[in-house]
């Protein structure tokens, strides 16, 4: 039986999300939520479903619901959806706060529902075609860096960009770092808008995670050594580059990558797919909170090294 699904946020990505949704043979769009009525009916009708005057009444209507509000009311929506015992697809970073994010597992584990967080490289078909490549990782290092956009500034860029590189190497590494440290600055922004972070692991593996919004054009790559081979990734252009040395001889090898697939449609089929077919889902609310609290890690490193510097106040208000 197909789920019924709705969305809350219908802003610039929660448009994608309805329209993704809408299109999807295996489950139905009853309809959207979004604050701002008129936005609301102008998505509904473009992907023909119905926007929703109470957010509430959407919920009870549906399975399951894919939430895609600002950060700051993860919690708030989020809750809201796994208190009512509907299956929750929420969008990263999961919460503001490790309590929030703790509140939010407390919460779905009580009501046994689905609860899938949207780190959305996993889905990035260049990092499909590479996965099973990787066996021994002992350096990772990761640049992306985009131009600045008013609309993510709600966070640090760690939790904007870098979670997405943090979340990958604690995949591909399957363990948490035992060292984390890091440094940036705010550049645009009374946040910090370009940081680097180093991820120690307790076999003297290297993660190098370098973020930035203060950036002209766009840059994403990461790079995976191992005792057998050099990976390189590129999210923009999806290019999958793999050398590996066979006696004395360095030999290239570039796989196949699926340029037509989007990871939106993938993401959100592996959960309607979690849903429908009572299956774990790809990404836990837990694998989601080690990285956030990864990520609050090197946010505290930041501030250490700015407090001391003098460039960030100590009474400044961040966000905790």
């Amino acid at each position: 039986m197909k789920p019924k699904i709705g969305v809350i946020g219908v802003g610039h990505l929660g448009f994608h999300h309805a329209r993704v949704l809408s299109q999807l043979d295996s489950c139905e769009l009853v309809g959207i939520y979004d604050i701002d009525m008129e936005r609301a009916r102008s998505v509904a009708s473009q992907w023909n479903t119905k926007a929703y005057e109470d957010i509430e009444s959407l919920i009870r209507d549906v399975d399951a619901i894919s939430c895609v509000v600002p950060t700051v009311n993860h919690f708030e929506v989020g809750r809201l959806v796994l208190e009512h015992g509907k299956h929750l697809f929420l969008e990263k970073p999961m919460a503001r706060t490790l309590q929030e994010a703790e509140q939010l597992l407390q919460i779905a584990d009580s009501a046994g529902v689905k609860f899938q967080v949207g780190h959305i490289e996993r889905f990035n078909p260049a990092i499909l075609a590479i996965k099973e490549q990787i066996n021994e990782p002992h350096f990772i290092e990761s640049h992306r860096l985009s131009q600045y956009n008013a609309r993510s500034t709600d966070v640090d860029v760690v939790l904007d960009l870098m979670i997405h590189d943090i979340d990958l190497t604690l995949f591909f590494m399957g363990k948490d770092p035992i060292r984390v440290d890091g440094a940036g600055v705010p550049v645009l922004t009374d946040r910090i808008d370009v940081a680097n972070a180093r991820l120690e692991f307790d076999r003297g593996e290297i993660a190098n995670l370098t973020a930035s919004r203060a950036y002209i054009g766009k840059k994403r790559k990461i790079r995976i050594f191992q005792p057998d081979a050099y990976i390189s990734v590129n999210f923009v252009s999806m290019d999958v580059e793999i050398y590996r040395k066979i006696d004395s001889t360095i030999l290239p090898y570039f796989p196949s990558v699926d340029k037509s697939v989007e990871p939106l449609r993938l993401e959100l089929e592996s959960f309607i797919d979690a849903v429908r077919f009572d299956r774990p889902v790809a990404v836990s609310g837990e694998e989601a909170l080690k990285a956030l609290r990864v990520a609050f890690q090197i946010i505290d490193e930041i501030d250490k090294r700015l407090e001391l510097s003098g460039i960030l106040e100590k009474s400044r208000e961040r966000l905790r």
